[in-house]
C-alpha cells in the first residue's frame, strides 16, 4: 500500500514521531520513496509530548540518506502535532513550496488518466472508488476503464463527501457509477463510449483467462509426466514377477488405499483451515491476502482460502463457510444480528477485527488450534544410584538400586526415566519404592530410598541417574511467522 502511494504522488510527507523516532515502516517508507524517486518533506509529530526530541530523529535518519536543512541536506523538516494543530500551516506552506520549486504540472485536457486509490461498497450507493486525476478533467457522464471493470459516472464526491460536477489533475475524487469493482492501484483510462469500454473490459479478462488456461496446461502436463515416470517404475517392479504375486501385491496396496469412514475423513480434515476473507475496502483485503501469501507452515497445517470480497458478511458467506467447514474473518466490517444467529445455528465461527495485526494474530491461534498437541515432559525429581543389590520375590531375584534424592522428590505413581552416560536407557514405571523396609509413595530430597523397575532385565550401575517426571500436554503453535 505505501509502495502504491509512492508511484501516485508527486511529494511523499515522511511522517515520524518525534517520541519513537525511526521505526521500520519508517524505513520501509522511504525505501519506497527511493524506489519512485519522489522527493520528501518530513514531518516530525508529536512535538507537543514531554519526552519528544526532533533533534534525535534528524539524526537517526542521517542513517538512511534523508538529510535535512539543519544538516545541509535539502529535506525540509516541519516540527508539527497533529493533536494540537500546531505548525500545520507550515507544513502545508513546506510543500507548496517544494511543488513551486519542481515545477509540477499537469494537463487539464485530453482523456482522462488516474490511479484507483481504493474501492469499497456503499449501501444505496453500490460500488464507489475514490481515485486520483493525474491528467485531464473529469466530468459526469465520462466512460472509464480500470483493470477489468468501466464505470458511466454517474456521481462524484470531494474529500468532504460534498458533490461535485469535476475533478482537475490532483484531485481526489469519489466515483460511483463502476459495473464492477476495481482493485487498489489500477489505471483509470477514459474512453469514447460504453461499447468501446466494455470491448476493452472483454478483452483484458479474455487475455487473463488466456494465461490462466497457459499456467493449467503447464501444471497438467508437468502432473502427467509424474504419472508416466511413476507408472514405468511401477512396471519395473513388478515386470520380473510371476502374474500372481504381481496380482496379490496390487491387492494389498488396493487394501491398503480403501476410501476412510465418514468419522475418520472428519478426524483427517482437521489440518486443513477454509477461510473465506471480507475487508470493508479492497486495499484492505489485498493487504490480509498478501501477508496469507507468506503462509509456508502447509506441512503442519494447509491453509485454504476459500473466497475474499469486500462489503459486510452476507447469508452467502455463512452457507460457503458451512459447506467447506470453514472460519469467517471480517476487517472493519459488520454480521447483522440474523447472519450472527444463522452462523450460530449452522456452527460457523465469525471473527470480526478492526486492526489487521490482531486479525492476523487470531488465523495464527485458529491455526495452532488444529495441531495435534506436544507432550512435554516436566521433572519432578532426580536421584542418583549410589550402591546395587538383588533381592528374592518367591523364585525371582529381582534387582533393586539404592539411591539417594539429590533434587525434588520421587513420586511412585508417575512416571520414571534410568539415564545412564547422558543417555536414556529405559522408561517405565517402579514397582516398589522403600525408605528402610517401609513402603512409601514419595521420598523427599536428601533422604535414601531402594527402588525396583517394572522391567526385570534392566541392570543398574553406580552413577546412574533415576529422573521421576510427568507428561503433560501443551497446546502446539504454528510456526509460521506473518513477519510482525
Amino acid at each position: 500500500m505505501r509502495a502504491r502511494g509512492a508511484q501516485v504522488t508527486d511529494i511523499i510527507i515522511l511522517v515520524v514521531a518525534a517520541d519513537d523516532g525511526v521505526m521500520k515502516q519508517t524505513v520501509e517508507s522511504i525505501q519506497h520513496a527511493k524506489d519512485a524517486q519522489v522527493p520528501i518533506v518530513l514531518a516530525i509529530n508529536k512535538c507537543d509530548k514531554a519526552e519528544a526530541d526532533p533533534e534525535k530523529v534528524k539524526k537517526e535518519l542521517l542513517a538512511y540518506d534523508v538529510v535535512c536543512e539543519d544538516y545541509g541536506g535539502d529535506i525540509q523538516a516541519v516540527h508539527v502535532s497533529a493533536l494540537t494543530g500546531d505548525n500545520m500551516m507550515a507544513l502545508a506552506e513546506a510543500t507548496i513550496a517544494l511543488a513551486e520549486m519542481l515545477e509540477l504540472k499537469a494537463d487539464p485536457t485530453g482523456p482522462v488518466e488516474g490511479t484507483v486509490i481504493e474501492s469499497f461498497t456503499d449501501k444505496g450507493r453500490g460500488p464507489v472508488t475514490t481515485a486520483i486525476i493525474q491528467r485531464g478533467t473529469l466530468r459526469k457522464g465520462s466512460i472509464l476503464v480500470a483493470g477489468k471493470s468501466w464505470a458511466k459516472v454517474r456521481l462524484m464526491f470531494d474529500e468532504n463527501d460534498k458533490v461535485i460536477n469535476e475533478a482537475c489533475p490532483s484531485m481526489p475524487v469519489g466515483i460511483i457509477g463502476w459495473r464492477d469493482f476495481p482493485s487498489a492501484g489500477d489505471e483509470i483510462l477514459e474512453v469514447e463510449s460504453e461499447p468501446r469500454a466494455r470491448e476493452v473490459v472483454h478483452w483484458r479478462k479474455y487475455e487473463q483467462e488466456q494465461e490462466k488456461n497457459k499456467e493449467d496446461l503447464e501444471l497438467i502436463e508437468e502432473k502427467r509426466k509424474e504419472h508416466q515416470e511413476a507408472h514405468r517404475k511401477a512396471r519395473e517392479k513388478y515386470g520380473t514377477l510371476h502374474w500372481k504375486a504381481r496380482s496379490f501385491i496390487k491387492y494389498k496396496i488396493k487394501k491398503q488405499q480403501q476410501p476412510l469412514k465418514p468419522k475418520e475423513k472428519a478426524g483427517g480434515d482437521s489440518n486443513v483451515l477454509p477461510i473465506i476473507i471480507k475487508g470493508d475496502v479492497d486495499g484492505s483485503v489485498e493487504a490480509i491476502l498478501n501477508i496469507m501469501d507468506t503462509y509456508d507452515a502447509s506441512h503442519e497445517c494447509e491453509l485454504e482460502l476459500v473466497h475474499s470480497g469486500v462489503g459486510d458478511i452476507s447469508e452467502n458467506d455463512v452457507n460457503l463457510a458451512e459447506t467447506f467447514h470453514g472460519v469467517i474473518y471480517g476487517f472493519n466490517v459488520n454480521a447483522g444480528n440474523v447472519i450472527q444467529q444463522s452462523a450460530a445455528k449452522k456452527g460457523v465461527k465469525i471473527k470480526l477485527h478492526k486492526i489487521i495485526y490482531r486479525l492476523i494474530e487470531d488465523l495464527q491461534e485458529e491455526l495452532s488450534s488444529r495441531l495435534p498437541c506436544i507432550v512435554e515432559e516436566h521433572t519432578i525429581g532426580e536421584a542418583s544410584i549410589l550402591a546395587t543389590f538383588s533381592i528374592t520375590e518367591g523364585k525371582k531375584k529381582v534387582p533393586v538400586a539404592g539411591c539417594r534424592v539429590q533434587k525434588g522428590q520421587l513420586e511412585k505413581q508417575k512416571k520414571f526415566k534410568l539415564i545412564r552416560n547422558g543417555h536414556v536407557i529405559w522408561k517405565g514405571s517402579l514397582i516398589s519404592l522403600k525408605h528402610h523396609k517401609d513402603d512409601i509413595s514419595v521420598i523427599k530430597t536428601g533422604m535414601d530410598c531402594g527402588l525396583s523397575l517394572d522391567e526385570e532385565k534392566i541392570e543398574f550401575k553406580v552413577g546412574d541417574d533415576i529422573v521421576c517426571y510427568e507428561e503433560k500436554e501443551v497446546l502446539a503453535k504454528t510456526s509460521w511467522d506473518p513477519g510482525f
